[in-house]
């Protein structure tokens, strides 16, 4: 990453124009031309650098439901487990992680209500068990990454 790289990634954390051409709009608040922010964007992602782009919802404030899971999955099922628990549509994320939980994953859903009916269909699909990790708390972080 260069320093262009670094003030998009900065720049983007702060919002993203709703506009008829964001792209434009947000190449020029960065000092860019928008072909440039495109192709740096794609090749981020294509790097890796960037895993996402798009919008993050609080699914909360839009009246759904949200919470982290977590499961302890043999690693000989561990891909297996995986597809089943990615196959449904309220799961956001999965990660595989070094731990006895190893598979996290985020669970949103359109009504509240919908996410334990979500982490008991996992189980009973996985025959494993399903460990709901609600919020507590909240907090706002960002990555900042000198220019």
């Amino acid at each position: 990453m260069d320093g262009i790289d670094r003030r998009i990634i900065n720049g983007l954390q702060e919002g993203f124009p709703l506009s008829p051409h964001p792209f434009a709009a947000a190449a020029a608040r960065l000092g860019l031309e928008e072909a440039e922010l495109l192709a740096r964007l794609q090749r981020l992602r294509a790097d890796n650098v960037l895993t996402r782009f798009g919008p993050l919802f609080n699914a909360e404030a839009m009246g759904g439901g949200l919470t982290l899971a977590a499961m302890a999955v043999p690693e000989d099922r561990f891909a297996a487990v995986a597809e089943m628990v990615n196959a449904h549509p309220e799961v956001a994320h999965n990660y595989a992680r070094e731990h006895a939980l190893n598979m996290w994953f985020v669970v949103a859903t359109e009504r509240p209500e919908q996410v334990r009916a979500v982490l008991e269909a996992i189980a009973a699909d996985s025959g494993l068990a399903v460990y709901d990790m609600p919020k507590l708390e909240e907090f706002s972080l960002s990555l900042r990454f000198e220019a």
